[in-house]
């Protein structure tokens, strides 16, 4: 009989066969395995890790739960239970990967994958939903309204670039900060293409491509020249003359976002799922939406498209066509 390859069952019972080993040795994987994940994961991962499990630790004390690996599933699913409607479902398994990740620290099988775990979750979505709060579309033409009411001041300038790039390539917050002057790669045409080091889907920096338009280059190297910045410097600074050249946290883009549209509901992927909604509305294809947003799937940008595809689909063509039939009749 051919045997199929499974590698949640390879992994437990490797598990299984460590297990047997004395405490002296696996006290020795286990720092192993702490060091390695230091390299392994991002430095805003292990963050959230370490959260996430702090905060289920308390719980277990203040339920009286073991929180030592093995945990039993059952306490993961009262824990499940006990988010439910606390927190959207999508954070709620984002919590069961941490804890996932601590039973695996420990060479323990992981409880998480136990049905269970598995039909509190379902219960959880079933009851308080599975919706994924989206962040609201900040279109093109939004934003080329509010880059005319700019000035000409330091700020200003600087914002312009700002909105420039995050409108025309579409990228996250982490990703535009991280930009340097020399990832500004000049076309023929007067537009640029922005070189992506590292992303949250390019964990190891094999490295992409986004799309600046000409008008967007202009406004990037205008603040390049005012700023004085040097070829190595970050792209997007702090505006003061004087202040340290660094480049910006991601979080101070939503804050600039907002304070130059004058919209408190908006954040730094608003431009990005914008984006997307223009994309739809003047007719182009999923593929092509991909690419621009360097998605490997089409589930994220469908997703965000959701509303504009509902307005195009074939329910709201037909309404269109007798709509508009009546219209004809009632005016012939």
């Amino acid at each position: 009989m051919e045997h199929r390859f499974d590698r949640e069952s390879e992994r437990d019972a490797a598990v299984i066969q460590l297990s047997g080993t004395n405490l002296a040795s696996r006290d020795k994987l286990i720092e192993e395995y702490r060091l390695r994940s230091e390299a392994a994961f991002a430095p805003a991962t292990l963050r959230n890790y370490r959260q996430i499990l702090k905060g289920f630790i308390q719980w277990c004390e203040q339920e009286g739960h073991h929180h030592t690996p093995p945990i039993e599933p059952k306490v993961i699913a009262e824990y499940i239970d006990h988010l439910g409607g606390k927190i959207r479902s999508t954070t709620i398994e984002t919590r069961l990967w941490a804890i996932a990740e601590y039973h695996r620290s420990h060479f323990q099988p992981n409880p998480c994958r136990h049905r269970l775990v598995e039909l509190a979750l379902k219960g959880v979505k079933r009851r308080y939903g599975a919706a994924v709060r989206q962040a609201p579309p900040l279109t093109k033409l939004e934003v080329l309204k509010t880059i005319r009411r700019l000035g000409d001041s330091r700020r200003d300038v600087r914002d312009k670039a700002l909105l420039w790039i995050a409108s025309d390539s579409w990228c996250r917050a982490s990703e535009i900060v991280a930009f340097r002057v020399r990832d500004i790669i000049r076309q023929d045409d007067g537009s640029s293409l922005l070189f992506v080091h590292r992303s949250k889907t390019d964990p190891y920096g094999e490295g992409a491509y986004a799309f600046l338009s000409d008008r967007g280059t202009e406004a990037a190297l205008a603040w390049v020249e005012l700023a004085g910045l040097k070829h190595d410097d970050p792209l997007l600074t702090k505006s003061q003359p004087n202040a340290r050249v660094a480049p910006l946290n991601p979080t101070s883009l939503s804050r600039i976002l907002k304070k130059c549209t004058g919209r408190d509901d908006i954040s730094a992927h608003s431009t990005r799922i914008g984006g997307v909604h223009d994309a739809f509305r003047i007719g182009c294809d999923l593929s092509s939406i991909m690419v621009a947003g360097r998605w490997s799937s089409p589930e994220m940008p469908a997703r965000y498209g959701r509303r504009i595809l509902a307005s195009q689909s074939a329910a709201a063509r037909v309404a269109e066509v007798y709509n508009d039939q009546l219209n004809d009749d009632l005016s012939g």
